[in-house]
């Protein structure tokens, strides 16, 4: 959480799931090279590499995309999205080697520069047929470059969690630069039909994700509201799981109310971290726990223990026959707040 840099710090949790994303790759080289070589043995080693390691770039850009609407929709995803930088990474080399192979036999070996022949050799822009695709996809080589070299917290914490999260909000972009490359290089060089499912299978499966995962949210936010003297009525106590919260939107913002140890507070439910849903976390250990991964917030103050400097709003509740109202007022970041016992 500090602004000086630090190495990644690889705990037994996140060992398990990079060697599940390093085994999980080599075994899609090693299967994509035995069926090339099955179906089409004249196939060269420069292209066996260009297309496995472009496939699995693609495969795992998916996953990547799929993973956050997911976590929304059932927690039990949560532990791949705690990982999923990781993910994101290695994604990045497997379209690095796939760009690189792709760069080195197409425009490494003439007179000119290879990145000027790769904007140069072709300037059909304006057809659809002919457009340069090799140019969309190191386009989308360059975001995710940006979005891997930024990772590391160091830059969370440096560009700020909002600059940081708009940066990363361009693999979508990224994903629409992806799928056009390979569409017009598949109509280009060889009609796939496979290759062409998948990708209309993926986009649609990655909309509907985003799209359930909208529609929840939406659910959560469209709660009719009513006001006591200004005090806006959330919910009963009952309504609340134990070491659990309640999402509920207050004008422009979601706040979440937790319930422990016979005890009600509220705070903004934004994470300062990566902008995770607070209240889709737990209290662990007395602490609000993001679901993302695993910041802490005191629930009575919204500030992280010692040593972190991290704070969020708080929120004044009160209990009125077993229901609770909430003052839609923000009192500033790290206010204490007297707890509302029940």
């Amino acid at each position: 959480m500090a602004l000086d840099y630090k190495l990644v710090i690889w705990n037994s949790f996140k060992k398990q799931y990079d060697k599940i994303i390093a085994v999980s790759m080599l075994l899609y080289i090693v299967v994509f090279a035995i069926v090339t070589f099955t179906f089409n043995p004249e196939s060269s080693i420069e292209t066996l590499i260009i297309r496995a390691f472009g496939s699995l770039a693609i495969v795992m850009l998916h996953i990547i995309l799929a993973i956050g609407p997911l976590s929304r929709l059932n927690d039990q995803f949560l532990p791949i999205l705690y990982n999923r930088r990781h993910l994101g990474v290695s994604m990045f080399f497997a379209a690095l080697v796939h760009g690189g192979f792709s760069m080195f036999q197409f425009h490494a070996l003439g007179d000119v520069h290879p990145i000027y022949s790769l904007f140069a050799s072709n300037m059909d822009y304006n057809s659809l047929i002919n457009f340069p695709f090799q140019v969309l996809g190191f386009l989308a080589l360059l975001i995710l470059f940006a979005m891997a070299a930024t990772s590391h917290d160091f830059f969370l914490a440096n560009l700020s969690a909002r600059v940081w999260k708009r940066l990363h909000m361009l693999v979508y972009v990224a994903y629409v630069l992806i799928i056009a490359h390979v569409f017009l290089g598949t109509f280009q060089q060889e009609t796939s039909p496979f290759t062409i499912g998948f990708l209309i299978l993926g986009f649609i499966t990655i909309s509907g994700l985003h799209l359930a995962a909208a529609f929840k949210e939406r659910k959560t936010d469209s709660n009719k509201t009513e006001e006591d003297e200004g005090w806006i009525k959330v919910c009963t106590v009952d309504e609340i799981e134990n070491d659990r919260a309640k999402v509920f939107k207050l004008a422009n913002d979601r706040v979440a109310i937790f319930k422990y140890d016979g005890k009600l507070a509220a705070i903004h439910n934004v994470c300062k971290h990566q902008g995770g849903p607070l209240g889709e976390g737990k209290i662990i250990d007395g602490c609000v726990t993001c679901p993302w991964h695993g910041y802490q917030y005191l629930p009575n103050n919204g500030q992280s223990p010692p040593p972190y400097t991290e704070k969020v709003a708080t929120y004044q509740l009160r209990l009125k026959d077993a229901i609770i109202y909430i003052n839609p007022n923000a009192l500033e970041e790290g206010t204490e707040v007297e707890p509302v016992y029940f």
